[in-house]
């Protein structure tokens, strides 16, 4: 069974967020490191990990992810400081505000084992209303 992941980046200021979803964190964020993510990412530099949940079902992480996109700021970075109050990169637990896969280090990600912290699959009930289609 595989594994998804809801995932916010941030930039070094923390003045622009980024929400999305892979099955492949260390990759994805890798890509987006190196400028391979989205024009959006790469435009605002957005390479430090500071918030991630796992799901078992794919469906579950894209209503997730639509769900955490739609949300003010202000309760973004509330749900990031609950899990990470420092925003610390969470691929690099040694730098809190810097970039994390420019060192050129192996790091590991495995969001259940970051930092001693445990990050459960979070279970979420279905919506009762069908999400918006886009």
């Amino acid at each position: 069974m595989d594994t998804y992941y809801v995932y916010i980046l941030t930039n070094v200021k923390r003045n622009v967020m980024y929400v999305g979803v892979t099955n492949n964190l260390e990759n994805r964020i890798a890509e987006h490191s190196d400028g391979r993510g989205g024009a959006f990412t790469r435009k605002y530099r957005l390479n430090t990990l500071v918030y991630v949940e796992e799901y078992q079902q794919v469906d579950e992480a894209i209503a997730r992810e639509k769900e955490i996109k739609g949300r003010r700021r202000s309760k973004k970075n509330a749900l990031v400081e609950a899990q990470n109050p420092t925003w610390a990169d969470l691929l690099d637990p040694g730098n809190a505000k810097g970039p994390s896969l420019r060192s050129g280090r192996q790091s590991c990600c495995d969001p259940r084992t970051l930092f001693g912290i445990t990050h459960p699959v979070i279970p979420r009930a279905k919506p009762e209303v069908p999400l918006r289609q886009r």
